[in-house]
């Protein structure tokens, strides 16, 4: 086949051009079906086609409604349009793949033509074409078009499997990572999880909410080390077993102390961290404690950032306790930021200065719980994080204040 590099591989038939098509096999090999994305794959089997004897290439994928979307092209797309006016006829057929041939004229040039389905299995892809002005495809050439699109097919269905499991994943992980329990009406929460990049599988970060006596609300961030079903699993056991815990209205410390015992006893389970708050908002206090966690932030009324110094526990599940808290005054002009890791970790990076970073964000002065987390999310670059992040934003709604001509009426 004749080199887009301006090389020769000698005449198209004989066995000059079967020893050009063996070559222009091993290369479509190496070259196509480099990463598990579809579009990408089409991008491949576009361009070496082009490299290698086509003067225009068009791929296009078939969408969920059997509609066509053109998913990459290469060369003179002008010449693709012209080749779409003929008549196709079969060429060849190699194992069920059809190959269409057929020839147009423009502007007095023949355009030769070339169309191959993308089938894998029993399911068609989408739909390759390729066109050369003035010279036909030999058969050697037309083989090498018919071995690069069945190639290209085959990628795709294993594009499309990933796809189908990626789907799956996303949604066990959302369900497993489902919004918080319902505070006390005196709390106002915002929450975001957001997964490491397109091929993140099901992982271990989580946040919940708890409900206690007196109008106190439980706040949890939690982190279970390592990715997959099993973190994922580990994850939604240590939540189940929180929320157990909890509704005896434990002080957070005395929590965690339940939580790591229990953990301790389940030899399968992994160590996860966590960091517990337990907000009164009529008390206008809240209670911390952490196992092997990061600090939690409180934005102020102007914006700015304090982080909360909470005494380091090790993380649940290694048996060895010891886990305290502290307590501090939070006001409803106050916003407590809780959070996984991955919010603030970078690869290489000091965890103090990762903290520090954080605390230098500034919001606008009133911000709702919600443009906290959107700003905050924003300001890191956590959409595109190494790790998951989880973040749970809360604030105390202020009293209102009693009118007492409405109290007397009530009496």
């Amino acid at each position: 086949m004749p080199q887009r590099d301006g090389r020769s591989t000698g005449p198209a038939g004989g066995h000059e051009g079967l020893l050009a098509r063996v070559r222009a096999t091993e290369a479509a090999v190496e070259r196509i079906g480099t990463t598990l994305d579809a579009v990408t794959t089409c991008e491949e089997l576009a361009g070496f086609l082009f490299r290698n004897g086509c003067d225009a290439v068009a791929v296009d994928l078939l969408d969920a409604d059997g509609g066509t979307l053109r998913a990459a092209t290469a060369g003179a797309e002008e010449l693709l349009a012209a080749g779409s006016g003929g008549t196709p006829s079969p060429r060849a057929t190699d194992g069920g793949h059809p190959l269409s041939a057929w020839v147009t004229v423009a502007g007095g040039v023949p355009v030769h033509v070339l169309s191959v389905p993308l089938p894998d299995g029993h399911r068609v892809h989408g739909l390759l074409t390729a066109v050369r002005a003035r010279t036909a495809f030999s058969d050697h050439e037309a083989a090498t078009v018919h071995f690069a699109a069945r190639l290209a097919a085959v990628h795709l269905g294993h594009a499309r499997q990933l796809a189908a499991t990626e789907d799956t994943v996303s949604h066990l992980q959302r369900a497993l990572v489902s919004e918080p329990g319902r505070p006390h009406p005196n709390l106002e929460v915002a929450s975001r999880y957001l997964p490491a990049g397109p091929r993140a599988l099901v992982g271990g970060d989580w946040f919940e909410t708890v409900r206690l006596h007196y109008g106190r609300t439980l706040l949890v961030v939690g982190d279970v080390m390592g990715h997959g079903l099993d973190a994922a699993v580990d994850m939604n056991a240590y939540r189940s077993t929180l929320r157990d815990v909890a509704s005896t209205d434990l002080a957070p410390h005395r929590v965690l102390r339940q939580l790591d015992a229990l953990a301790a006893g389940d030899a399968g389970r992994r160590p996860a961290t966590c960091l517990l708050v337990r907000v009164d908002p009529a008390r206008g206090v809240a209670m911390f404690a952490g196992a092997g966690h990061l600090p939690p932030a409180v934005f102020g009324a102007d914006g700015s950032a304090t982080l909360v110094d909470v005494p380091v526990g090790p993380p649940l599940g290694t048996g060895v306790g010891g886990y305290e808290a502290v307590t501090r005054t939070i006001t409803p002009q106050e916003t407590l930021l809780m959070f996984t890791d991955g919010l603030v970790e970078r690869r290489g990076e000091d965890i103090d200065v990762s903290l520090a970073r954080l605390a230098a964000v500034r919001l606008p002065p009133g911000a709702g719980v919600n443009a906290v987390v959107d700003a905050v999310v924003a300001a890191l670059d956590a959409d595109h994080a190494e790790d998951d992040v989880a973040v749970l934003a809360a604030r105390s709604r202020p009293r209102l204040p009693v009118d007492p001509a409405a109290a007397a009426g009530a009496l």
